[in-house]
């Protein structure tokens, strides 16, 4: 069986569905892309390496410069006991979920601008891979 990436899958089902149920070919391309929402799969063993580099700031279980992150996802941003957020990330009303962390990692004050964080990680693998080491540490 050939592979293809996502998205073309998405189409030959869209071409399908228009051949086989009279959808429109503008319905089914615009379901096509409304489903493309790639999120890799993070390898939580490399995450774990990889959160070394958060350990400088950030522990599992103690608030240091950063909150600890031990039950981060899913967490209400700004929510950690003892730990002083910004007023920003405080009131931001973000939920933790792993694309908000992605987007979050990828660029902090982008999210949340006046947030104390400006230590981002550029490659998305090594992000997917933090926040899948992150999601089993409950």
């Amino acid at each position: 069986m050939t592979s293809f990436p996502t998205a073309a899958k998405l189409t030959v089902i869209a071409v399908a569905i228009v051949g086989a149920t009279g959808v429109t070919a503008r319905h089914a391309a615009a379901a096509a892309s409304v489903a493309v929402v790639p999120q890799s799969a993070g390898d939580p063993v490399a995450g774990r390496t990889l959160y070394q580099a958060c350990t400088g700031c950030h522990s599992l279980d103690e608030n240091d410069v950063g909150p600890r992150h031990r039950g981060v996802v899913g967490r209400k941003a700004g929510t950690v006991p003892g730990y002083a957020y910004s007023a920003a990330l405080r009131t931001s009303g973000m939920v933790w979920t792993p694309a908000n962390l992605d987007r979050w990692l990828t660029n902090p004050q982008k999210v949340v601008p006046g947030a104390k964080m400006y230590f981002s990680v550029a490659n998305p693998k090594q992000r997917a891979d933090i926040i899948a080491y992150l999601a089993q540490q409950r």
